[in-house]
């Protein structure tokens, strides 16, 4: 009989309980606590009252806010001396706390998520690219009658941004690597209903793509979203064991620099700027794989901007956001002082809410693979940017109503997401006068 998804995450809390020895050691070196005011707790206490929220009992406030504010940095996982994996520790919390709701409750809020994002990853990739252009992103290889070296899996919300796809294959093309492209809402990694605690739900979608994934007869699957990655190699993949995986996870930035020795020479064309990098430290080895990548850049002159490393995408801060908001503006402003020419980014998130205040500062706002693309002699435009940069939704439909017309998207439903996906998305006000606010005040 094939063991759930829900048992296999059981079975899994079941050795987090019999190996923790609560010494608080994870707590301690969490770089949310001190912005969550947690930081007086007592650790071993917190981590002692987690467990009990994994049994199903009742856990201290501090406990369960430490869970809710988890960002995923990932400091905690050396950190352990059990060779546990606290963050997926925390992530059974949170669900643990989601599964006190009825089983109709966790449906319905997993499944208006799952709506939601599915409308402004459709609508936003259809306003950016014609529909032959999107083929690119529909289970498309780049050969035929074999099976790739690869999957590249895009995971969902990176096609709001798809230049950031579109780069990924053509580095791909360059350097002679086959490929299979899965992603979008069909082949998602399960992660919203996850949240909410649909385990069943979650289950059904993370397993059809990741048999997906086996069926290809590819021996690697380079995942781009680091929520997909951690969903999948740390929630999902560990508990099927009774089914072995025939293919190894990997992001697919550390993976690209892994192929350096072959990149380099594709890089002829000298990208003469000063760069910065806005670092998320989540998922291991894509930091300094990027930064690997960028200093072999010629011409290129990388910088380090010394600011602060959490979480492994910027909206893995929202549940504080006037923290977010300071991490932001201290980023904006250690690019200025450093005077740097481009400020990049890795993560599509992270592009997305920072992306305009470029209008605002005396340096560009990239995905570093936009300045590897330059050295290539590759360019991808970066719409997105682009629109949202106009900040009025009525100069923005006038702009994309060509592709609006092509694939027969609706007025309304464009309009919505244009005011509610694409320019609502601003944690850090445009403004550069504008003041900290407190926390009561953030956008949701």
């Amino acid at each position: 009989m094939t063991e759930t998804f829900a048992e296999a995450l059981e079975a899994r809390a079941q050795d987090v309980l019999d190996r923790c020895t609560s010494c608080g050691r994870c707590f301690e070196v969490c770089p949310m606590t001190e912005p969550a005011g947690l930081s007086s707790g007592h650790a071993p206490d917190v981590v002692g009252n987690v467990l009990n929220v994994i049994r199903g009992g009742a856990g201290s406030p501090e406990a369960e806010r430490w869970a809710q504010i988890c960002s995923g940095s990932g400091n905690c996982i050396p950190a352990c001396p059990e060779s546990i994996n606290p963050r997926f520790m925390l992530a059974l919390t949170r669900v643990a706390m989601q599964r006190r709701a009825s089983p109709e409750e966790q449906h319905s809020r997993g499944s208006e998520a799952f709506a939601k994002m599915g409308r402004g990853v459709r609508v936003l990739s259809r306003m950016q690219l014609p529909a032959q252009v999107l083929r690119r992103f529909r289970g498309e290889s780049s050969q035929t009658g074999r099976s790739p070296e690869v999957v590249f899996y895009t995971g969902c919300n990176v096609l709001k941004t798809p230049h950031i796809v579109l780069l990924c294959l053509d580095i791909l093309d360059a350097l002679g690597i086959s490929y299979h492209v899965m992603g979008g809402p069909g082949d998602c990694c399960g992660v919203l209903q996850f949240r909410t605690g649909d385990l069943d739900a979650s289950g059904r979608i993370a397993y059809r793509t990741t048999d997906r994934f086996a069926a290809t007869g590819a021996g690697k699957v380079l995942a781009w979203c680091p929520t997909c990655t951690i969903q999948l190699g740390e929630n999902v993949l560990p508990g099927r064991q009774s089914q072995a995986v025939p293919y190894d996870l990997e992001a697919f930035v550390v993976f690209l620099a892994s192929e350096l020795d072959r990149l380099k020479p594709l890089m002829r064309h000298p990208v003469g700027k000063r760069v910065g990098l806005h670092e998320h430290p989540g998922v291991a080895g894509v930091c300094e794989s990027a930064i690997r990548i960028l200093r072999a850049i010629p011409g290129l002159e990388y910088v380090e901007l010394e600011q602060p490393q959490v979480g492994y995408m910027c909206n893995t801060l929202q549940p504080l956001p006037a923290f977010k908001r300071e991490v932001h503006k201290g980023i904006l402003e250690a690019a200025a002082r450093a005077r740097v020419d481009a400020l990049a980014g890795v993560y599509h998130a992270c592009h997305r809410e920072l992306c305009s205040h470029e209008a605002e500062w005396p340096f560009e706002v990239v995905n570093f693979l936009e300045l590897v693309g330059e050295s290539m002699g590759i360019t991808r435009e970066d719409r997105f940017k682009r629109l949202k940069k106009m900040q009025d939704t009525d100069a923005i439909l006038a702009d994309v109503m060509d592709l609006v017309e092509e694939h027969g998207l609706g007025l309304d439903e464009v309009r919505a997401v244009i005011e509610k996906d694409l320019l609502a998305e601003q944690p850090l006000p445009l403004g550069r006068s504008h003041g900290s606010r407190d926390e009561n005040s953030a956008p949701g």
